[in-house]
């Protein structure tokens, strides 16, 4: 479960890297959270498909190349492994019973917002109805952002039992 420091954690990094983190800010945001993460650590957990691949992303300026970045709830899911870790969780374990779906349903409410902010910032008619349905989608997509973390949740917590079980 996501705690109110965790949210305000990435709320925070999000307002910091609003376009994404390199693999250096990751190590130094787990660092400032007491939470020891070396590069190489970083990119296994990126190989066996714990984390997402990496968004390249052009460098400005002619002939500079492109930067890997990664979104800024990446944090939370480093935290969560090792979390799951500690509780003695192989990787095997993790990779199989455990859904690392946060950073999309993540991205799923940031293009959700983005999308409705631009349907609320265009002109409308004077006809109400556009207005009314616009707030009706907003809710919508506000629930089924909920409905998928509460999802994830309840399997995270299904496959904790399971191994209590065992």
């Amino acid at each position: 479960m996501t705690t109110s420091v965790e949210l305000q954690l990435s709320n925070d990094l999000a307002r910091v890297f609003p376009n994404g983190m390199s693999v250096q800010q990751i190590v130094d945001a787990c660092a400032a959270n007491g939470e020891r993460l070396t590069e190489a650590t970083f990119r296994k957990y990126v190989q066996l498909g714990l984390l997402p691949r990496s968004v390249r992303v052009g460098k400005k300026g002619k002939h500079q190349g492109s930067q890997g970045l990664y979104p800024t709830s990446i944090v939370e899911q480093v935290q969560r492994i090792r979390k799951l870790m500690s509780q003695g969780f192989t990787i095997d374990e993790i990779q199989s019973k455990f859904l690392f779906v946060g950073s999309d349903i993540g991205a799923l409410a940031k293009e959700l917002e983005r999308v409705m902010g631009q349907l609320e910032r265009t002109p409308q008619p004077s006809d109400s109805l556009v207005k009314r349905e616009i707030d009706e989608a907003r809710k919508l997509s506000l629930s089924l952002v909920e409905k998928l973390r509460d999802i994830e949740r309840r399997l995270t917590v299904q496959a904790r039992m399971e191994r209590a079980a065992v």
